[in-house]
């Protein structure tokens, strides 16, 4: 055995303690003037966590012990001719940790539709409707904006609750996301998608901009207008739990929007432990790779369900 192996096994008999990133997928912005998709919960052990909550503890773990992790898809946008609601994301799983995928964002076809749905961070609600966000999870994200006339409510964010939407002048952003050091440089995840902006010629009437992703990983909503190639929804950032944004129209008379709503990013689960503790194994239908960085290793883990053990 070499010597690393006889203070490994000497120094962590019984287990070890291994500090997480567990980040859901982002929900599906919604279709027609959308509201924005919430970003999926975030429950981490290192910097920060979503929510607004406390730092979570490491998880401690035993040598030849399977333990199961899921990274959670993104949802999908809400289809434009439907005026759907968006899709919301899907959960990730690390052992006992579960953090919950975002809440899909509001699609124009009426009540209950237009309202964001609850997840890990609440979805915005759509336009047109004076709609409700979603709310979010306890100590995983924040709930969405809501919209009021003519304008739609961001994605909530892990960070910030999503913008409300303001009265025929402007979309609301998503709710910005949350940086942590856990991979070994500061990066955000778990912004919020912005709402849809709208064409209408009403009284007062205008073009209306998207809503803005939060954080700039949370997808932008679609842009209200005349043309085909500007009103669709922006995808959030794929592994980082990221909200999509709502579609923009492209008719003041209830046509539906040429795109529809962005999906939602897909979750990541990182993994951060002592390297003198032992060698993890990321098992089949798993998709990840190791680094070291100083005397820890870094497991991360992009997509799949899936086992991982240490040796």
């Amino acid at each position: 055995m070499s010597l690393i192996g006889i203070i490994a096994s000497q120094n962590y008999p019984r287990g070890f303690a291994v500090d997480y990133l567990v980040v859901a997928g982002g929900a599906g912005g919604g279709g027609y003037v959308g509201g924005g998709g919430g970003a999926g919960g975030m429950r981490c052990t290192v910097t920060a966590t979503g929510g607004g909550g406390s730092l979570e503890s490491a998880l401690t773990v035993s040598k030849s012990t399977n333990i199961t992790v899921t990274v959670g898809a993104g949802g999908n946008g809400g289809a434009a001719s439907g005026n759907a609601q968006g899709g919301d994301g899907n959960n990730s799983v690390f052992s006992t940790i579960t953090s919950t995928g975002g809440g899909g964002g509001g699609g124009n076809s009426g009540s209950p539709t237009g309202t964001g749905r609850n997840g890990g961070a609440g979805g915005g609600g759509a336009s047109f409707l004076a709609a409700n966000g979603g709310t979010g999870t306890t100590n995983q994200g924040f709930a969405g904006g809501s919209s009021t006339s003519n304008t739609g409510g961001g994605g909530g964010g892990a960070g910030a609750v999503g913008v409300n939407g303001v009265a025929s002048t402007s979309n609301g952003a998503g709710g910005a996301g949350v940086a942590t050091s856990i991979s070994g440089s500061s990066t955000t995840y778990g912004g919020g998608g912005g709402a849809g902006g709208a064409y209408y010629t009403g009284p007062g009437g205008a073009i209306t901009a998207g809503g803005a992703g939060g954080s700039s990983i949370g997808g932008a909503g679609g842009t209200g207008g005349i043309s085909a190639t500007s009103t669709a929804g922006t995808a959030g950032t794929t592994n980082r739990g990221a909200g999509g944004g709502g579609a923009g129209s492209n008719g003041d008379t209830g046509n539906a929007a040429a795109g529809g709503g962005g999906n939602g990013g897909s979750g990541i689960v990182i993994l951060k432990f002592a390297t003198a503790s032992g060698t993890i194994s990321i098992g089949a239908g798993l998709t990840g790779s190791t680094t070291t960085s100083g005397a820890d290793t870094i497991a991360t883990i992009t997509a799949g369900t899936g086992n991982v053990s240490w040796s």
